[in-house]
């Protein structure tokens, strides 16, 4: 894919090296108290992620694939069971720590991009930069050099607006992975865009893996799944298959 090239990391930042899986749920379970009784919305989920692997999470609608990524992203605290991620226990942290580890250590690609329409695309990459205290002078090259990889040097100075759905996709993947995150979520990446656009978001996504991102994507797309390594089915909050691709 041409507007796609490998390059150093963006943040050279030294990290502890992992030792085990990157992520580990164990009984983790949402629900719901209603009148009615308790609503479940995962129920008993177990399973861990290695560094380096690309998930596919599938299912029909309702199962509770957003709520599970949500749980993995760290933007959901309100469920019980175990979470283990990079060694840190997140079941045990407030949401202030929580979210800290999350800007941390995860990018989020969204099918509806959430760019903001206010910034042009550079401004937009460097939002989670200033997240993580970088300093001005370094988000500056780091942008940089992230326009540069993507292809996208010549849509710096433009707006949200101005760009097509799949160029808004890729500028939403160039800010999920600017800094470096040790696990990429993905939910419906490729749900707005045509199938020609799909395609090269999704072989992005292996060049991405192959460079040593850790991807989880949720997505109803068969084909989509076959660029991963790995697809847990979900139906009605229960994992009922966890099957290696091809």
């Amino acid at each position: 894919m041409a507007f796609f090239k490998s390059s150093k990391p963006a943040v050279p930042v030294e990290e502890p090296p992992i030792t085990g899986p990157l992520v580990s749920l164990r009984g983790v379970e949402k629900f719901y108290d209603t009148a009615a009784g308790r609503s479940y919305v995962l129920r008993r989920i177990s399973f861990d992620i290695q560094p380096g692997e690309f998930i596919t999470i599938m299912g029909p609608s309702g199962a509770g694939k957003s709520t599970l990524l949500a749980i993995l992203g760290m933007f959901d605290g309100q469920w019980t069971g175990e979470f283990m991620f990079r060694g840190h226990a997140v079941h045990a942290m407030a949401n202030k720590e929580r979210l800290a580890l999350n800007r941390r250590y995860v990018g989020f690609v969204f099918q509806q991009y959430h760019l903001l329409d206010d910034l042009t695309v550079a401004e937009n990459l460097d939002v989670p930069l200033s997240y993580r205290d970088v300093p001005r002078d370094e988000r500056a090259a780091i942008v940089g050099d992230a326009l540069d990889r993507f292809s996208i040097v010549g849509k710096k100075d433009l707006y949200p607006r101005q760009l097509s759905g799949g160029q808004q996709q890729l500028v939403g993947v160039a800010r999920a992975v600017i800094a470096k995150p040790s696990l990429l979520l993905a939910d419906e990446p490729t749900g707005n865009l045509h199938s020609s656009q799909a395609r090269e978001i999704m072989e992005l996504f292996v060049q991405l893996n192959r460079a040593g991102t850790t991807i989880v994507q949720v997505t109803h797309s068969e084909d989509n799944a076959r660029f991963g390594s790995r697809i847990i089915t979900v139906r009605d909050g229960w994992i009922v298959e966890d099957t290696p691709v091809g």
